[in-house]
C-alpha cells in the first residue's frame, strides 16, 4: 500500500537526519524535532485483487411489451410471455459493479387497432444485450459487509435489441408494419438501442450462491415492434428470478491510514531519542575534552593528514553518490563551515578485486571528484580548501576489499 510506504519513508528520512559527528573534536548536534505529522480521517479503504468478486448469473421470468396496443388499454394476460436471462459481471468495489446481461424470448402484443388495422395478437422473438452499471445500496448506506444476507441493487444500462420473426395471429405479416431499410424494403429484423433501468433484490444463500429477483423497464424507439406510430417510445417491462454464482465469494481487503499512526509515532519517538542521545554524547565529549591538558605543538604536527570520521561509500563500478551517503557529505560541509581555516584532502579508492589497476585509478578519480563537486556545488565550500587525490586500488585502507569502494577525508 502506497500510503503505508510513504509514512515509513518519512520516518526513515527523519532517522537519517541523525548523523555521526564529523570529528570527535567538533560534534555536529541535531536539534530534537518531530517527524512530519499528518492527519487521518479514520476511513477504511477497500481494495481487492482484480481476479476476485466476479459473478455469473442465470434466471428466467416474464415480460410484457407496451407498444401500439389500440384503443383498448386494459391489461391482458395474453401479453405476458416468458423471458430467459444470462449474465456475468464484476464488483470493482463494495459499492459499484458492472455486468453484461443477455435476455430474450417471445413477445405478444395487439397490433395497430388504433389505425383500424387490428389483426388480433402479433408475436415475435427478441434478444437483448445490455452493459449495466450496478450500485449496492446497502453497502453504501450501512457500510460494506461481505456476509450481508439482504442487498438492494439499483442498475441502469444501455445495449442493443434484435426483434425478428414478426407474425400476426394467422402467421402472416402484421398489418401496418412500416419499418423499412434504406432501399425501401421491409426489415426482417428490427434493431434498436434500448435504455434500461431496474432494481435487483439479492438474498445470500451461501458464500458462493445468491438468489436474486429483479424488475426492469426497457425503453426503445417507436419502431421496435415493426410499426412506427402511436406513442413515440415503446417499452418492455420484465421481472426475473434466478441464481448468482460468486467466483471466490465476495472478498474485500481494507486498510486505514490511522492504523499506522501509532507505528509512525513510535518511529518518531525513536528518532527523537537518538537525537537526544546525540546531544548528550556531544555534551559528554565536550566535558571530557575540557578536562584534558593541552597537547604540545609537536603532537599537532603528527596529526597532519589524520583521517576524519566521515567517509563516502560507493557501489561496485560506480562513481554516483548514493542518497544514503549524502548525509556524510553534509556533515563534512558543516565541519568545514565550522572550521573555516581548515583544508581537506578528498581521497578516492577502488576495490582491487574488481577491475584492472588502470581502470580502478580512473574510477577512484571520478569518485573523489564527485564528492568534491558535491561539497562545492551543493554546500558552497570553496574549492581552494579541497585537494583531490586518487589512489585507485594500489592502496587498500580496509582489509575487506569491498569496503574500499570509498572516498576518505583527511586533514591537510
Amino acid at each position: 500500500m502506497k500510503a503505508k510506504n510513504l509514512y515509513y519513508a518519512i520516518a526513515v528520512a527523519g532517522a537519517l537526519g541523525v548523523a555521526a559527528p564529523a570529528n570527535a573534536q567538533d560534534v555536529f548536534v541535531a536539534e530534537s524535532t518531530t517527524v512530519t505529522e499528518f492527519n487521518c480521517d479514520n476511513t477504511n479503504h477497500y481494495y481487492a485483487n482484480w481476479r476476485d468478486n466476479w459473478f455469473i448469473e442465470i434466471g428466467a421470468g416474464a415480460t410484457v411489451p407496451f407498444v401500439e396496443h389500440g384503443t383498448n388499454k386494459n391489461f391482458d394476460k395474453n401479453r405476458i410471455t416468458v423471458q430467459y436471462g444470462f449474465g456475468f459481471g464484476h464488483w470493482v468495489s463494495p459499492y459499484v459493479g458492472w455486468r453484461i446481461k443477455a435476455m430474450g424470448g417471445p413477445l405478444h402484443w395487439n397490433q395497430n387497432s388504433r389505425a383500424g388495422l387490428d389483426n388480433g395478437w402479433t408475436r415475435s422473438k427478441h434478444a437483448q444485450l445490455q452493459a449495466e452499471l450496478m450500485w449496492d445500496m446497502f453497502n453504501s448506506i450501512k457500510g460494506p459487509n461481505s456476509k450481508r444476507v439482504f442487498s438492494l441493487i439499483p442498475f441502469v444500462g444501455l445495449g442493443g435489441d434484435a426483434n425478428w420473426d414478426l407474425r400476426d395471429a394467422n402467421g402472416g405479416k402484421p398489418a401496418g408494419m412500416n419499418v423499412v431499410d434504406n432501399h425501401g424494403k421491409e426489415k426482417n429484423v428490427v434493431w434498436t438501442l434500448p435504455v434500461s433501468a431496474g432494481l435487483q433484490f439479492r438474498f445470500r444463500l451461501c458464500k458462493a450462491v445468491d438468489f436474486f429477483a429483479e424488475a426492469r423497464a426497457s425503453f426503445y424507439g417507436d419502431n421496435w415492434n415493426g410499426s412506427a406510430m402511436g406513442e413515440s417510445i415503446d417499452a418492455n417491462v420484465s421481472v426475473m428470478g434466478g441464481f448468482n454464482f460468486n467466483i471466490n465469494g465476495r472478498n474485500w481487503n481494507t486498510y486505514n491510514d490511522c492504523e499506522y499512526v501509532s507505528q509512525i509515532a513510535a518511529l518518531n519517538g525513536q528518532v527523537n531519542n537518538l537525537r537526544a542521545d546525540l546531544i548528550a554524547a556531544g555534551e559528554t565529549i565536550a566535558n571530557l575534552e575540557a578536562q584534558l591538558p593541552c597537547p604540545p605543538a609537536t603532537v599537532q604536527k603528527d596529526c597532519v593528514n589524520a583521517p576524519l570520521m566521515s567517509t563516502v561509500r560507493f557501489t561496485i563500478n560506480s562513481a554516483k553518490i548514493m542518497p544514503t551517503e549524502e548525509v556524510n557529505i553534509y556533515n563534512m560541509a558543516e565541519w568545514l563551515k565550522a572550521n573555516p581555516n581548515e583544508k581537506v584532502m578528498v581521497v578516492g579508492y577502488a576495490d582491487k578485486d574488481t577491475g584492472t589497476a588502470e581502470y580502478n585509478l580512473q574510477l577512484s578519480e571520478k569518485r573523489a571528484n564527485a564528492v568534491a563537486d558535491a561539497l562545492v556545488e551543493n554546500y558552497g565550500i570553496d574549492r581552494s580548501r579541497l585537494t583531490v587525490k586518487y589512489d585507485g586500488s594500489d592502496v587498500q585502507p580496509y582489509s575487506t576489499n569491498d569496503w574500499n569502494r570509498i572516498v576518505i577525508f583527511t586533514q591537510k
